[in-house]
């Protein structure tokens, strides 16, 4: 009995998301015609399906065919249900302006808009992540680091759909940039190394002098933390878990920290810890701070952190799912500051989650060039 209600609301959500798009696409502007029920039976195989494969792809079994099948469907069935609440409004507002009918009208725009979208979606979600390019001036940074070139990649999510030549072209284009430090925050892969080590494998190519950073995102928690750790270890990138490293350029000092994502406390000896991470550092070095989700930034407010890059929002991923994130997280994309001195970037994101699909949420390779405070104002 205790799963009667995890039942229900696995079963209710794809009910939600299949409902509203039935009665605007399909009930409302139809009459009990073949069209009608051909639409009905269309809704119906999808409710059935979308449950189905999100647990045969999830689940014990870990199907990687059924994963693809139930993300996918995850995601357009989001479009066209958010679409769909939009059209309801829109019916109402023709409807009050004296239109007699505004079923049909409705329904043709939100199939037209959504099916576009999904489209555009998968295009953007699949495509190499434009680069985005961003200064931020550091307090108390030294001449000699002026200009530093840090270049992030984070929630690559490295999952069922095969995307090696993507992670390939990734690095090209992350290579492209001469960093002098590249950044993994997080949300690596999801999934076993022995099933995702070849899409993780390019990243082993990454040049980067000054060092290659990684830090655990919640999703290495939800299967094989421990493994990627090691992984990315054996590729030549230096895990930062609750520790920090020195970086020196021009006889100057950066500190450059990392911190567990907080879903690690269920792993003995996982978790975030800033102060063991900060431990004998001089107060009068920057620290930038790799912590995967930005609500991280309140306590890297509090102990003076320069700048903190997080990622774990995906900006979103697929409008307007991005209000539901700012529930969570204090920022959804982008530079902010928090505190008298703190300065927090939020990634949008190198991949995608689940569904293969990103709609006014552009992934992004990020380059954050480190600039003295004087020369940035």
């Amino acid at each position: 009995m205790k799963y009667v209600p995890r039942v229900i609301l696995f079963l209710a959500i794809p009910a939600l998301l299949f409902a509203l798009p039935w009665w605007t696409l399909v009930a409302a502007p139809a009459d009990a015609g073949a069209f009608f029920w051909i639409g009905t039976a269309v809704f119906a195989l999808g409710f059935v399906t979308l449950p189905a494969c999100m647990l045969l792809g999830h689940g014990p079994r870990q199907s990687d065919a059924a994963s693809i099948v139930g993300d996918t469907m995850l995601g357009i069935a989001w479009v066209y249900f958010s679409w769909s609440v939009l059209g309801t409004l829109a019916g109402f507002v023709l409807g009050q302006a004296g239109v007699d009918d505004p079923a049909p009208i409705v329904a043709v725009g939100v199939f037209v808009i959504a099916t576009a979208l999904v489209g555009w979606g998968i295009a953007e979600a699949r495509r190499v992540p434009r680069v985005r390019t961003v200064e931020v001036a550091i307090p108390g940074l030294g001449a000699g680091l002026d200009g530093l070139r840090v270049v992030v990649v984070t929630d690559t999510h490295y999952a069922a759909l095969d995307r090696l030549r993507w992670s390939e072209r990734v690095v090209e284009t992350v290579n492209a940039q001469h960093p002098d430090i590249a950044c993994h925050a997080g949300d690596l892969a999801d999934g076993s190394v022995e099933k995702r080590r070849a899409q993780v494998d390019p990243l082993g190519k990454v040049v980067a002098p000054y060092g290659r950073f990684y830090i655990t995102g919640n999703h290495e928690y939800f299967g094989d933390a421990l493994g990627w750790i090691d992984h990315m270890t054996s590729l030549g990138w230096q895990p930062l878990r609750n520790q920090h490293e020195i970086v020196t350029r021009g006889g100057d000092h950066l500190v450059m920290a990392g911190i567990d994502d907080p879903t690690g406390v269920g792993l003995p000896g996982h978790g975030p810890d800033l102060g063991t991470a900060l431990a004998d550092v001089d107060p009068a070095l920057p620290v930038v701070l790799l912590a995967h989700q930005p609500r991280q930034v309140a306590e890297a407010a509090a102990a003076g952190v320069a700048l903190q890059i997080s990622g774990h929002t995906h900006g979103g991923q697929i409008w307007p799912f991005h209000y539901l994130v700012r529930l969570e997280q204090p920022v959804v994309a982008g530079l902010s500051r928090h505190g008298e001195r703190t300065q927090l970037y939020t990634s949008r994101g190198t991949g995608f989650w689940g569904p293969q699909l990103r709609v006014f949420a552009p992934s992004e390779i990020t380059l954050l060039i480190l600039r003295r405070e004087q020369q940035a104002e």
